[in-house]
């Protein structure tokens, strides 16, 4: 089959969100361009998302299914995660490496039990979607971009009041940052992972009722039986929020973004993202050598880092933006937001030799780290002796 989606061709019209139209409405810009940032209200936002209250308009991401009795078994020969024996409605995510191990691809993965959904960046799903349509070789796969449907955005089990419209098609409910069996971690056990506490979900609808979608969600609901405050608690409203309060969930987790934290030289370690995106033991995969070598024998050579920034500037440094220690450069600010609680915050990828205590300063306001990725750059999945350490050279002559 050939991947053809005339509506997303070079010389079509931008993509704007008719969710614009709604009082308030700020477009965002840069990979969320076409919805909106918030709606006149940021701090609220962020408060209602976190509460569970609140919706986050995402339509303009990108959507591709996969069909075909061999789906499963030939995407995980592509993956850098595990996918065989997945269950239909269980939710992961994906890496597609290049042959030195760089990220390339990090879509959002479920499978319905007849076709396997990926989500992933607006600009990233036509990459994706040719990409997979030139391995599909003799295999009985089927390749397709949907635009079809949209995605809405939602944290604390929001998504239970989307499940029940007759729109709804799924929702994946992000892993991060639950260590997979069969990975490994660069930053914090789980338990003391920020993002621990953030659960954050993305529900797939069919588009031509998106409208129809976020109207019930906003409609009042009744508080969940079982609750301390049910008894003669008033409904419940939800209410639209913007990217801008996705996005400082997002980076309160820690959580790398494919659009935000990857350049082309990155690997996931520099990210932590094998806790969620790797499975260390499965079969070989394009990149695979270099996962296991940083594992059991480098380092990485770059580190996330989260940055709480000088509050007293007036402005926030834009992404791209370089991070500087002293006179020398020393990376680049991947994302940044103001937080409702945390104030404005970044994510960062540093050189792993800067100090975890060294005072950065981006775009001439100062950044204090706090550590994501450690930098010792060692994980507990590294053997405890160098493998052939044992071995001498005479040996290898044999």
């Amino acid at each position: 089959m050939s991947v053809v989606d005339e509506s997303r061709a070079p010389d079509a019209p931008a993509y704007r969100s008719p969710l614009l139209a709604r009082p308030g409405a700020v477009e965002g810009s840069g990979p969320d361009a076409g919805v909106a940032l918030h709606y006149g209200d940021p701090v609220h936002e962020q408060r209602a998302l976190a509460r569970g209250e609140g919706l986050v308009d995402l339509s303009h991401l990108g959507v591709v299914t996969v069909t075909g009795p061999d789906r499963i078994s030939w995407l995980n020969t592509l993956s850098s995660q595990l996918l065989l024996g997945l269950e239909a409605g269980a939710s992961t995510e994906m890496l597609l490496l290049d042959v030195n191990g760089h990220v390339e691809h990090a879509p959002a993965v479920q499978d319905d039990g007849e076709r396997t959904w990926l989500l992933t960046e607006a600009a990233d799903a036509a990459p994706l979607a040719e990409f997979l349509d030139k391995m599909r070789f003799m295999l009985r796969v089927e390749v397709a971009r949907r635009d079809d449907v949209a995605v809405l955005g939602t944290a604390a089990g929001g998504w239970t009041r989307l499940a029940a419209h007759p729109a709804h098609v799924l929702t994946w409910q992000d892993p991060w940052p639950r260590t997979a069996p069969g990975s490994t971690a660069y930053g914090p056990a789980d338990a003391d992972h920020p993002g621990i506490e953030i659960h954050r979900a993305l529900s797939v609808v069919r588009r031509d009722a998106l409208a129809d979608v976020v109207d019930a969600f906003l409609a009042p609901a009744a508080t969940p039986a079982g609750t301390p405050d049910a008894a003669g608690a008033p409904a419940r409203r939800g209410r639209l929020a913007g990217t801008w309060a996705w996005e400082a969930l997002r980076v309160e987790a820690w959580r790398p973004r494919l659009a935000r934290e990857v350049d082309e030289r990155t690997i996931p370690h520099e990210l932590d993202w094998l806790r969620t995106g790797v499975h260390l033991s499965k079969g070989c995969y394009r990149g695979q050598e270099t996962i296991a070598r940083v594992v059991n024998l480098g380092r990485p050579p770059r580190r996330l880092v989260m940055l709480h920034l000088d509050g007293s500037a007036d402005r926030l440094p834009d992404p791209g933006a370089e991070v500087r220690l002293g006179e020398k450069a020393v990376g680049r600010l991947t994302s940044s937001v103001r937080h409702e609680e945390l104030g404005p915050v970044a994510l960062a990828v540093v050189k792993r030799s800067v100090a975890a205590d060294a005072t950065l300063e981006v775009d001439g306001v100062a950044a204090a780290q706090e550590v994501v990725v450690r930098p010792d750059g060692v994980t507990d999945a590294r053997p405890a002796e160098r493998p052939g350490a044992g071995l001498r050279r005479r040996d290898l002559r044999r």
